[in-house]
């Protein structure tokens, strides 16, 4: 019985460290055209490009492990930006600000609201469906976030420099994904492909998405209604 053990564990360990092995890195570029961000247009900053692999064979997809990441509330922004968590990712937002904050969504994706929460604390939320989940404040107009939320995972966020690289993908064939702020969805659309990941790993040509056409939308608070001005302990001057 215990011989039979130790069998089936090296047999379970060599089979592990074969797969991992044989895993590749996905790695690319992206720039950003027709920008009207300052950021973009003076500094190259390509951050915040979201891209994911989604498995042809879904069988083959592992299952999602729990992940937590971080999302700061700070000067009236949520930092970073923009991440991404797989299915069943958390995300906490600590309050570093000295006044109260909020965050919700009520658009595509998953609508959650964490309520009001004091300076000093945090909330979370975890997320049990995959899709782009839009942050707002109730509080404050101008702050936003991007979470991505992705069935598979293999998915990586840019950095400014805009190069990428997606680690530890099987061999096989996948569509690849991407997702960016200020893209119309046709132009992203259309960036889409399947690919083939050999055992050595794949280098994708230099992905240029163009943020023609995009014009920001307002937005509303999370009853539907205009935002109020905000002052005292919700505005940022405490007095």
């Amino acid at each position: 019985m215990t011989w039979r053990w130790v069998i089936s564990s090296s047999w379970i360990a060599v089979s592990w460290t074969t797969a991992n092995l044989h895993a590749a890195t996905v790695s690319g570029q992206v720039e950003i055209t027709n920008s009207l961000e300052r950021t973009v247009q003076k500094h190259k900053d390509y951050s915040g490009v979201v891209f994911w692999l989604d498995a042809v064979d879904r069988s083959a997809v592992p299952a999602l492990a729990p992940k937590t990441v971080k999302v700061v509330q700070l000067d009236k922004h949520f930092l970073p930006h923009v991440v991404a968590i797989p299915v069943g990712g958390t995300v906490e937002l600590p309050n570093e600000d000295p006044f109260w904050h909020n965050a919700f969504s009520n658009f595509s994706g998953e609508p959650f609201d964490i309520g009001l929460y004091a300076p000093g604390t945090s909330r979370s939320h975890t997320f049990k469906h995959a899709g782009i989940v839009r942050v707002f404040c109730n509080i404050h107009s101008t702050m936003s976030a991007i979470i991505a939320v992705t069935p598979t995972p293999y998915y990586v966020v840019t950095p400014e420099a805009g190069s990428f690289g997606i680690p530890n993908v099987p061999p096989g064939e996948y569509d690849l994904r991407i997702f960016y702020e200020r893209a119309l969805p046709a132009n992203l659309k259309f960036l889409w492909r399947r690919i083939t990941v050999p055992e050595a790993g794949l280098a994708l040509p230099l992905i240029s998405i163009s943020e023609t056409g995009y014009a920001p939308a307002p937005h509303l608070d999370k009853h539907g209604k205009p935002y109020a001005p905000a002052s005292g302990l919700y505005g940022g001057t405490l007095q």
